[in-house]
This record gives structure tokens, C-alpha cells and sequence, in this order.
């Protein structure tokens, strides 16, 4: 039996990667809407959000564009999903910025790098 493609959607939003100090409080803006991801460590707390709405003054990466697996592939016990979908990225030479949830994952590139993205992951995805 052949394997199934992984189905991939891309978000219709730019989004933004804030960067704050570990000693940073999460702000409460970043907290708002349907979609963002926050990540806070010993050493710095990050937070990935829809761009057009991170306030004036905060230090962040523009243009990144969001690849979401579509449907649940075996939630935190997938294995290879991140590996499959990054080697070949890694390969054309676009980077990429990996957010995991418990049911899914986000493959982020920059907005610049969507086409070939797209033409790269389509060999082996399916894109709608």
C-alpha cells in the first residue's frame, strides 16, 4: 500500500517572530486571537504572531508564512513529520522555523521562499 501524502494549508497571514528577554512578562496582546504561539525558556521568550497586529517597538522577524499538516497524524507520537518536510527545504536552501503543537505542526518560511516552498513540498504534499 502506497503512503498517504501529508495534506498541508497555508495560513492566510503573515506572521511576525517576537523576540523578548527570558525575564520578559508575556505581554497581554500576545495572548489575543486565533492564532499565536509563545515559547519561554532560560533564556529568552518568544512569541509568533499575525504581524500587522505586534505593536509598534517590539523586536521581531517579518514576512514568515505558516505550512499547517492538516488533520491529526498520530498528535505527539508522529515520527518524521518535521524531518520529511524540512530535509528537502533545508536542501533548496530555505530555512525554516518548526512550531509543534500536541495535535499538529507549523512549518514557517519566509514570505520570499513561498512559491519555491510550495513547488518544493508539492513533489511529495498535497497543498491546498
Amino acid at each position: 500500500m502506497k503512503p498517504q501524502k501529508l495534506i498541508l494549508s497555508i495560513l492566510p497571514q503573515k506572521l511576525g517572530i517576537c523576540h523578548f528577554a527570558a525575564n520578559s512578562p508575556i505581554p497581554d496582546w500576545g495572548i489575543r486571537g486565533e492564532f499565536f504561539s509563545i515559547t519561554k525558556t532560560d533564556q529568552e521568550l518568544s512569541i509568533v504572531y499575525p504581524q500587522e497586529k505586534i505593536p509598534a517597538g517590539i523586536l521581531f522577524e517579518k514576512d514568515w508564512r505558516a505550512f499547517k499538516v492538516e488533520g491529526i497524524v498520530d498528535g505527539i507520537y508522529a515520527v518524521g513529520i518535521i524531518a520529511s518536510l524540512s530535509k528537502p527545504l533545508a536542501e533548496a536552501g530555505i530555512s525554516i522555523f518548526n512550531i509543534s503543537t500536541y495535535e499538529t505542526n507549523y512549518l514557517l518560511v519566509e514570505e520570499k521562499n513561498l512559491a519555491k516552498a510550495k513547488k518544493v513540498l508539492s513533489k511529495f504534499c498535497n497543498i491546498k
